[in-house]
């Protein structure tokens, strides 16, 4: 549809004004709704309809003063019958006309109002549409990555079993040397406590020294709760504590939730 030459053909004028038929009205609406070219013309033709009335509306000079003043009365002079006259009922229509049209501008003006809100409405489903198809994109090519790197053959497998602290829990993490990749397969660790944060370490036996490799973060969001973190070092063993939000320099111990070493081959 040419959009133009349908604004300048007079149904959005005839729209506002309320004299369309009621199919008329209603492809008028769902043009609005999808066309903001459209929606705008039709606030623009509403706006120049309620300007027009305002100027246009007939109007009384207000107090009895300014009657006096303008038949030349003297203030001190007594009240005298007056005589019968004409009512001027050219004065009572307009002023009826204007209050119908005020009303029927204010009906306009409220589905107007309910026009833009569902327009708003729509556009925020559409919205966060777009970020759930945005999410399920990202997880899907997280578990494309995933399967890629279990399926290669240069893998290194390394399961962490639950230590002291929480002796239920486990983890798995899946390392590519090669690629100097690790993914960490979480979903056997509970969610951390508020204000908590899980961090994987990279361990060498002897002596004894941790690497991070980095935090575990968003734990309670991820639905796989599986997490890539990069891994340049030459590791020994794999460790999974539970930190303070933002991690720490060094593991704490005594919240040591998983370990597992690594195989030799």
């Amino acid at each position: 549809m040419d959009i133009k030459a349908y604004i300048a053909s007079g149904n959005l004028e005839l729209y506002v004004a309320g004299l369309l038929s009621e199919k008329e009205n209603l492809e008028v609406y769902e043009l609005a709704l999808a066309n903001e070219e459209v929606l705008s013309e039709i606030i623009a033709i509403e706006a120049a309809v309620l300007a027009l009335t305002k100027t246009t509306s007939p109007g009384l000079p207000h107090g009895f003063d300014i009657v006096k003043e303008k038949i030349n009365i003297d203030k001190e002079s007594k009240v005298v019958d007056l005589k019968e006259k004409d009512i001027n009922w050219s004065w009572y229509v307009g002023w009826a006309a204007s209050l119908a049209l005020a009303i029927g501008l204010f009906y306009l003006y409220t589905q107007n109002q309910d026009l833009q809100s569902q327009i708003e409405m729509v556009n925020q489903e559409n919205q966060q549409l777009e970020q759930q198809i945005a999410d399920s994109d990202a997880s899907l090519e997280k578990s494309q990555e995933l399967l890629n790197t279990i399926r290669d053959k240069n893998i290194t497998v390394v399961p962490l079993g639950g230590q002291a602290v929480s002796p239920t829990s486990y983890a798995k993490a899946y390392w590519n040397k090669e690629e100097q990749k690790v993914f960490i397969d979480a979903k056997g660790l509970p969610e951390p406590p508020e204000g908590m944060v899980y961090q994987v370490w990279s361990l060498k036996l002897s002596p004894l020294t941790p690497t991070s490799l980095g935090l575990l973060d968003n734990f309670e969001a991820d639905d796989n709760k599986v997490f890539a973190l990069f891994n340049t070092n030459e590791s020994e063993a794999f460790g999974i504590t539970l930190e303070p939000a933002g991690g720490s320099e060094s593991p704490n111990l005594e919240q040591l939730y998983t370990l597992g070493a690594v195989s030799a081959s």
